[in-house]
């Protein structure tokens, strides 16, 4: 399991919070760990399943990823820091290494050494 835990700062988190969608009913689990987790997870493309415990259940990373995701609070976040630079420019995010690491870990050897 990889040891360096990642956790956003008190800042970050600040910088962030008016993004976060409303909680209705039941108050929400730490939103610090949970965004600290995604962010983790995205980033050594683990799967949710291999998420550190300390992040709390990978069910509730994944639950709150996919209600947020579809709520359009990530292209927020994003829109919203991008606005906060004095000079506008173009912030793109890449994921090819992580569809390359991906790809390439979960290819099986051929016969003869052979990649298929």
């Amino acid at each position: 399991m990889i040891s360096n835990l990642f956790w956003l700062s008190d800042e970050q988190m600040a910088r962030l919070r008016p993004f976060f969608p409303k909680s209705h009913g039941k108050p929400k689990v730490d939103d610090r760990r949970v965004l600290s987790g995604i962010v983790f997870i995205n980033r050594n493309g683990l799967r949710w399943s291999d998420a550190p415990q300390e992040y709390g259940p990978p069910k509730t990373l994944y639950n709150r990823w996919k209600r947020w995701r579809d709520m359009g609070a990530f292209a927020r976040m994003m829109e919203g820091l991008a606005s906060e630079a004095a000079d506008r420019k173009t912030v793109m995010i890449d994921a090819t290494y992580l569809k390359a690491h991906r790809t390439a870990s979960s290819l099986r050897l051929k016969k003869g050494g052979v990649a298929g």
